[in-house]
Protein backbone atom coordinates (compact mmCIF):
# COMPACT_ATOMS: atom_id res chain seq x y z
CA UNK A 1 0.00 0.00 0.00
CA UNK A 2 0.90 3.19 -0.99
CA UNK A 3 1.87 6.39 2.02
CA UNK A 4 0.85 8.74 -0.72
CA UNK A 5 -2.07 10.37 0.50
CA UNK A 6 -4.27 11.78 -1.73
CA UNK A 7 -5.76 15.73 -1.05
CA UNK A 8 -8.16 17.58 -2.74
CA UNK A 9 -7.73 20.69 -1.00
CA UNK A 10 -5.59 22.48 1.82
CA UNK A 11 -8.35 22.02 4.55
CA UNK A 12 -8.13 17.95 3.39
CA UNK A 13 -4.17 18.36 3.77
CA UNK A 14 -3.94 20.25 7.37
CA UNK A 15 -5.39 17.89 9.69
CA UNK A 16 -1.99 15.42 7.74
CA UNK A 17 0.44 17.93 8.12
CA UNK A 18 -0.53 18.12 12.03
CA UNK A 19 -0.02 14.51 12.33
CA UNK A 20 3.10 14.73 10.96
CA UNK A 21 4.24 17.67 13.29
CA UNK A 22 3.14 16.00 16.48
CA UNK A 23 6.74 16.39 18.26
CA UNK A 24 6.99 19.28 20.21
CA UNK A 25 9.90 20.44 19.59
CA UNK A 26 9.62 20.23 15.98
CA UNK A 27 6.82 22.58 15.99
CA UNK A 28 8.99 24.79 18.17
CA UNK A 29 11.79 24.60 15.44
CA UNK A 30 9.34 25.34 12.86
CA UNK A 31 7.94 28.10 14.48
CA UNK A 32 11.50 29.75 15.13
CA UNK A 33 12.18 29.34 11.39
CA UNK A 34 9.06 30.76 10.65
CA UNK A 35 9.65 33.81 13.11
CA UNK A 36 13.28 34.32 11.45
CA UNK A 37 12.39 34.18 8.17
CA UNK A 38 9.71 37.37 8.67
CA UNK A 39 12.69 39.21 10.96
CA UNK A 40 15.16 38.76 8.46
CA UNK A 41 12.65 39.46 5.63
CA UNK A 42 11.54 42.11 7.33
CA UNK A 43 15.42 43.17 8.05
CA UNK A 44 16.34 43.23 4.43
CA UNK A 45 13.41 44.65 3.20
CA UNK A 46 13.64 48.02 5.12
CA UNK A 47 17.45 47.66 5.05
CA UNK A 48 17.72 47.58 1.07
CA UNK A 49 19.75 44.46 1.78
CA UNK A 50 18.22 42.12 -0.55
CA UNK A 51 21.12 39.50 -0.84
CA UNK A 52 19.74 38.01 2.10
CA UNK A 53 16.15 37.43 1.09
CA UNK A 54 17.60 34.47 -0.71
CA UNK A 55 18.63 33.12 2.52
CA UNK A 56 15.02 32.80 3.57
CA UNK A 57 14.48 29.45 2.06
CA UNK A 58 17.74 27.87 3.95
CA UNK A 59 16.31 30.05 7.55
CA UNK A 60 12.74 28.38 7.37
CA UNK A 61 13.64 25.25 6.00
CA UNK A 62 16.57 24.69 8.04
CA UNK A 63 14.94 24.72 11.06
CA UNK A 64 11.78 22.31 10.27
CA UNK A 65 13.87 20.01 8.51
CA UNK A 66 16.05 19.51 11.88
CA UNK A 67 12.66 19.10 13.56
CA UNK A 68 11.46 16.18 11.28
CA UNK A 69 14.66 14.58 11.34
CA UNK A 70 15.88 14.71 14.47
CA UNK A 71 12.79 14.83 16.59
CA UNK A 72 9.77 13.61 14.46
CA UNK A 73 11.86 10.99 12.98
CA UNK A 74 9.49 11.20 9.47
CA UNK A 75 10.08 13.24 5.86
CA UNK A 76 9.09 16.72 5.84
CA UNK A 77 6.03 16.78 3.80
CA UNK A 78 8.19 19.33 1.89
CA UNK A 79 8.99 16.90 -0.48
CA UNK A 80 5.84 15.53 -1.16
CA UNK A 81 3.37 18.40 -1.12
CA UNK A 82 5.31 21.95 -1.67
CA UNK A 83 3.10 24.19 -1.61
CA UNK A 84 0.29 22.99 0.49
CA UNK A 85 3.00 22.22 3.22
CA UNK A 86 4.24 25.79 3.00
CA UNK A 87 0.69 27.10 3.21
CA UNK A 88 0.43 24.88 6.60
CA UNK A 89 3.70 25.85 7.86
CA UNK A 90 2.07 30.03 7.98
CA UNK A 91 -1.39 28.54 9.06
CA UNK A 92 0.36 26.17 11.83
CA UNK A 93 2.54 29.48 12.95
CA UNK A 94 -0.50 31.85 13.46
CA UNK A 95 -2.13 28.59 14.83
CA UNK A 96 0.29 28.60 17.91
CA UNK A 97 0.84 32.54 17.91
CA UNK A 98 -3.21 32.66 18.36
CA UNK A 99 -2.68 29.43 20.97
CA UNK A 100 -4.84 26.95 19.48
CA UNK A 101 -1.64 24.52 19.00
CA UNK A 102 0.40 24.46 21.82
CA UNK A 103 4.65 24.79 21.51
Amino acid sequence: MSNQHTFNNFSEFYPYYLEEHSDVTCRRLHFAGSLLVLIVALWALTTGKLLWLLALPVIGYGFAWVGHFKFEKNRPATFKYPLYSLMGDWVMFRDMLIGRIRF
